[in-house]
């Protein structure tokens, strides 16, 4: 039985690092491709992009794009390689800007940019790495993919905006949260199983399949990254947590909590939302434990879950079936292993 075949049988999601195994020529491609990429920017500017342009990250985003576009272990698309990096560029100018917003330290084990070069520089490396995407997706022999990548750009900036602007805010509703992920996160994996689909020649309807497949996993793990922010380890998660409570960030966790806590602890909790009163974050974790709110967002989570896999329950025999839904597996097991030890079995 092949590696891919022997994936795609047996659901044990620890199984499925050896989907990344199978793609370490790809990831090795798409790390040589960023580098040579350096010598487009400007002399000033090379060591800060090199900064942002580091192996650590689970590149995620690029992944999408070489599993929907599997055709099996062929040689490595040139074209699959180069819009993987206009897509994993994008998110690392996100990150640039978030790690500002949020006043973040540390970002994949060490300092952020912000901190490395100050928040002023910052803003201006993300936007030179947005420009710099963007030029690449240009150098196809058509539009489309240019058109593409700059419309899910403008969209994921309007998540990132509608989100800035209601910091603070106690007006938002699960409705409210669910549409900035959809365009802040989940936008960025929907066209990245697009362009990967796309460019390995499939059928529109697979394409369009792969593209709602996308968009639902992004929604997963955004909603499992917001969990993160409260329920994980900073030392082994890599980056500062505890920004979105601090930040006046109303994400799913603290809205599940809102609805569950007796109204004068509740009144408490919104002004710590909304900065009239210090965050309280240790007391609001303890609550979470104590009410439940791991497996209430948890369920959340593997409702995205199972929607990304019945988008592409039609197309069991197509090559990157199995090997994306082994990214639902995948993180189903970190959504298992994220949860807190006392709530394991409720």
């Amino acid at each position: 039985m092949s590696s891919v075949a022997s994936l795609a049988k047996g659901a044990q999601p620890h199984a499925f690092a050896g989907v990344f195994s199978l793609l370490a020529p790809h990831m090795a491609d798409l790390d040589r491709f960023l580098h040579g990429q350096l010598g487009a920017f400007e002399p000033e500017i090379r060591a800060m992009v090199d900064y942002c342009i580091d192996t650590s990250g689970k590149r995620i985003r690029p992944t999408l794009v070489f599993l929907s576009g599997w055709r099996g272990p062929v040689a490595v698309s040139p074209d699959l390689v180069r819009v993987a990096a206009v897509v994993e560029l994008v998110h690392l100018a996100t990150l640039v800007h978030d790690d500002i917003m949020d006043e973040a330290d540390v970002r994949r084990s060490r300092r952020t940019a912000s901190r490395e070069y100050g928040a002023t520089a910052a803003v201006l490396l993300g936007d030179a790495l947005f420009a710099h995407a963007l030029h690449l997706a240009t150098q196809f022999p058509t539009t489309e993919i240019c058109a593409a990548v700059s419309d899910s750009t403008r969209r994921v900036c309007a998540g990132e905006i509608v989100q800035t602007l209601r910091r603070g805010s106690t007006n938002i509703t699960r409705a409210d949260y669910q549409r900035i992920v959809d365009l802040k996160t989940a936008e960025l994996f929907r066209v990245s199983c697009f362009l990967g689909a796309k460019l390995a020649g499939f059928t529109p309807d697979f394409v369009e399949a792969a593209s709602r497949f996308g968009r639902h996993l992004g929604i997963a793990y955004q909603i499992y990254d917001d969990l993160v922010d409260f329920f994980g380890d900073e030392s082994r998660i890599g980056k500062t947590l505890g920004t979105d409570l601090a930040s006046g960030k109303l994400t799913l966790p603290l809205l599940a909590l809102l609805e569950r806590l007796p109204a004068a602890e509740r009144t408490t909790l919104l002004g710590e939302v909304t900065g009239e009163r210090p965050p309280q974050p240790a007391l609001r974790i303890r609550q979470m434990r104590e009410l439940g709110i791991f497996s209430i967002v948890a369920e959340a989570v593997h409702t995205e879950i199972d929607a990304a896999a019945a988008a592409l329950r039609d197309w069991p025999t197509q090559a990157p079936t199995p090997l994306l839904l082994g990214l639902c597996d995948s993180l189903r097991a970190q959504l298992t292993a994220l949860r807190p030890a006392e709530t394991v079995g409720s």
